[in-house]
């Protein structure tokens, strides 16, 4: 595949999972959907790259309406595909010159070996548990992990997941009020790390010996 392809191809894929999230957060239609291609869709922008909003609130509350297996599956169909996306995203990222010296770095060379060691483990753990998963995505491509053994890890162990977050939905009755606070949580417990490491950054640069501090 050329290298014009492989861009094609890698804009393609941002801007449709962009514009998924763009049509999910901007319409209300999509929000207070019930249909289950919402859920569908929905899992592109929840599983891709960094997830941008959680999957857990939606699973919760569509469980009133539907079966947990039903939901489950659903929701693994719209997540393995989202992942078939993320792994073409990651290699044309990890084959591009300025992202050479990350690839290269010591501590990423260990989490590799690490990985490699037991790798379907390691992705079955993280995908039924609430280890944060998208380290993985980037370490299956490092390690040239298959696609096909990436992607069956991702469904024998979501699956579960999301069925027993069905299930739960379905035997406790969350409001729309609790359902959103968890949202929240969620979204800010995601987005803690990145929002801490900008500040501590910030917080070093003016301290940083020559800066003047601020006058009073």
């Amino acid at each position: 595949m050329s290298r014009g392809l492989k861009t094609l191809i890698f804009i393609s894929e941002i801007v449709f999972v962009l514009g998924l999230l763009i049509w999910w957060l901007t319409s209300d239609a999509s929000r207070k959907s019930l249909n289950l291609l919402v859920l569908f869709f929905y899992c592109f922008t929840a599983e891709f790259i960094i997830a941008t909003v959680p999957h857990e609130p939606v699973l919760l509350f569509l469980s009133r309406f539907y079966e947990p297996l039903t939901v489950a599956l659903v929701s693994i169909a719209g997540t393995a595909l989202t992942e078939i996306v993320n792994y073409s995203v990651f290699g044309y990222v990890v084959d591009l010159k300025i992202f050479q010296k990350m690839v290269q770095n010591r501590t990423v060379g260990k989490m590799v070996k690490a990985f490699a060691k037991a790798p379907f483990l390691a992705l079955w753990v993280a995908g039924f548990t609430p280890i944060p998963f998208y380290p993985f995505r980037f370490l299956v491509v490092l390690a040239r992990y298959p696609l096909w053994k990436y992607i069956l890890a991702v469904i024998t162990s979501r699956t579960p997941r999301f069925f027993l977050l069905a299930l739960l939905g379905k035997s406790v009755r969350f409001s729309n009020t609790e359902l959103l606070a968890l949202l929240v949580v969620l979204i800010l417990a995601a987005n803690y790390p990145l929002v801490r490491k900008i500040l501590l950054k910030k917080r070093t640069r003016r301290s940083a010996p020559g800066q003047t501090p601020p006058q009073p």
